[in-house]
């Protein structure tokens, strides 16, 4: 699944995949309310969208190294 994900990031230029970061933490701020209010159903998707900020970031450092 992860491969999948990363190859899609491939044919992306930086500033797509910096957008895609912005939404992500949006959608955090989101479910950190929807937590407080006891509106969230899905705890798991916490950790998931945690899990691809860091993946989209590491996987722009990377390129940026090998720059």
């Amino acid at each position: 699944m992860a491969k999948a994900k990363q190859d899609d990031w491939k044919g992306k230029s930086a500033d797509e995949l910096k957008v895609q970061v912005a939404e992500l933490k949006k959608e955090l701020f989101n479910l950190r309310f929807q937590q407080a209010s006891g509106e969230l159903s899905n705890t798991a998707r916490f950790r998931e969208a945690k899990r691809e900020i860091a993946r989209i970031l590491t996987h722009l450092r990377s390129s940026q190294n090998a720059a």
